[in-house]
């Protein structure tokens, strides 16, 4: 991941800025950052909300940094209040970027031509985006995800949807009676519709082919678990985030009557996996 070094980079050299919520950092918003210079900056306005790319996972899917501010702390201002803070913390701020939707200020009663009216340096505005006629938005995103359609929600994103967790114990009985697995605990990241996914795990910067289960272990304790299994390598864990990307969906959660069932299921969807990997390359 990298660093988050938006406080590195003074802001009396920031001379255009993105302006937005970004979260996921997906296809649209790269088309924002786009248009800034050499000398660019991203301004992340954080409602909250933010569950495709929380804060400091965004800094890895830019060159620019980013700029974080909170909703709450400065939604009262009226719109000219806003530009007069930017022009006071970027003094050299000659180029302002944003989405055809954007709305700022008090009750959000300002919007792209208020921007230009009040703004006195260039306004860059981009257009609605679309990929397969489908417009760019984040909470378009969050429901194919939400609904385990990650190859379309991939391609609005124009990456893999990834998500970032920690190590935690099992219950034992994968490396014994199934296939080992490395289960997690994830937080403040959106998790796709439970079941079992085509995925690569990532440790150590390490990336991984594997399969990732979501959902309650119906057939076991009936806990619920956030596991993957890496194919065909005895790895050793030292890394205190794990990361999971994942590509697309193979199977809803099941109930078996018997463990030799389940076990054999999951082989299986480690067979079409593999398979999957093979005829990707």
């Amino acid at each position: 991941m990298k660093k988050n070094f938006s406080t590195l980079v003074n802001k009396n050299t920031i001379t255009s800025l993105a302006i937005g919520g970004f979260d996921g950092m997906h296809a649209a918003h790269q088309e924002l950052f786009s248009q800034l210079d050499d000398n660019g900056g991203i301004l992340s306005i954080e409602s909250g909300y933010a569950t495709l790319t929380p804060k400091k996972y965004r800094q890895e899917y830019s060159k620019y940094p980013i700029y974080y501010y909170v909703l709450n702390e400065i939604k009262h201002l009226e719109g000219n209040k806003f530009i007069e803070l930017l022009n006071q913390e970027y003094p050299k701020l000659k180029r302002i970027v944003v989405g055809f939707d954007f709305c700022f200020g008090k009750n959000r009663g300002y919007c792209i031509q208020e921007l230009k009216e009040v703004f006195k340096g260039d306004v860059v505005v981009i257009n609605e985006f679309q990929i397969d006629n489908i417009s760019v938005h984040s909470r378009i995103i969050r429901e194919y995800i939400s609904n385990g359609d990650l190859i379309t929600a991939n391609k609005l994103l124009n990456k893999e949807y990834k998500i970032y967790g920690t190590q935690i114990k099992g219950q034992g009985l994968g490396a014994k009676s199934f296939v080992p697995t490395i289960n997690l605990k994830v937080e403040y990241f959106l998790l796709p519709q439970v079941g079992v996914y085509i995925s690569k795990t990532i440790l150590n910067n390490i990336e991984y082919n594997s399969i990732t289960f979501l959902g309650h272990r119906v057939t076991t304790d009936g806990s619920y678990a956030i596991e993957t299994h890496i194919f065909d390598e005895d790895i050793i864990n030292d890394d205190y985030e794990i990361e999971i990307k994942f590509y697309k969906k193979l199977r809803d959660n099941k109930k078996f009557e018997a463990f030799q069932e389940l076990k054999e299921q999951i082989l299986l969807d480690i067979k079409e996996a593999k398979e999957y990997f093979i005829n990707k390359r």
